[in-house]
């Protein structure tokens, strides 16, 4: 199965910003049921990145029987990821486990559903059950990442073999083009 725009980008931000060798996209575990989204491999360091990933431009609204379902969903998928890494990997390596989606929304006081207390609820329950640390990397923190990528590649000259990356290149120096050519412009007028 193809990853999604969403994987590339984290998956990138793994290889790029994390420096891992490695980058798996939706890999199924044959220990334990299901997939794991993007996991990055940092070989050097002995550094491993497990994560889930959510791209809901509405908000993250996964759903069971009519009802929110975002925290059960991510307990069960987090608990997985923990032991995959944790049967993979031994204790010398790092384990990070991260939670991407750009738009996480905080509903007003007293709803009865919360996307972001539901996250919130999945970071506090996993460190209380086994002492992870889970990254949120969610609302500004997203948008924080996808400009790291793109201050990166904005640098680079050759041609990035990401779609994503690759885009992130054209828009960059489009910028920069287009801000010299109205810069030229205006001095002519003057």
């Amino acid at each position: 199965m193809a990853h999604n725009i969403g994987e590339e980008i984290a998956g990138q931000y793994l290889k790029i910003c994390r420096n891992c060798d490695f980058v798996e996209y939706n890999l199924y575990t044959t220990d334990v049921q299901g997939e794991i989204d993007v996991v990055g491999i940092d070989t050097k360091n002995r550094k491993v990145y497990v994560c889930e990933v959510a791209v809901h431009l509405g908000g993250l609204q996964y759903n069971k029987n009519g009802k929110p379902d975002n925290y059960d969903r991510f307990i069960k998928k987090f608990e997985k990821d923990i032991a995959y890494a944790n049967n993979r990997f031994d204790s010398t390596y790092e384990k990070t486990y991260m939670l991407w989606s750009p738009v996480v929304r905080n509903s007003k006081e007293g709803s009865k559903y919360n996307q972001l207390v539901d996250v919130e609820r999945v970071k506090q329950d996993l460190k209380s059950k086994h002492n992870i640390e889970l990254q949120l990397i969610i609302n500004k923190t997203f948008l924080d990442c996808l400009d790291e990528l793109r201050l990166y590649v904005g640098g680079q000259t050759e041609e990035m073999k990401s779609p994503i990356l690759r885009f992130m290149q054209i828009e960059y120096r489009l910028g920069i083009h287009v801000t010299r050519e109205l810069s030229k412009t205006t001095k002519k007028g003057n």
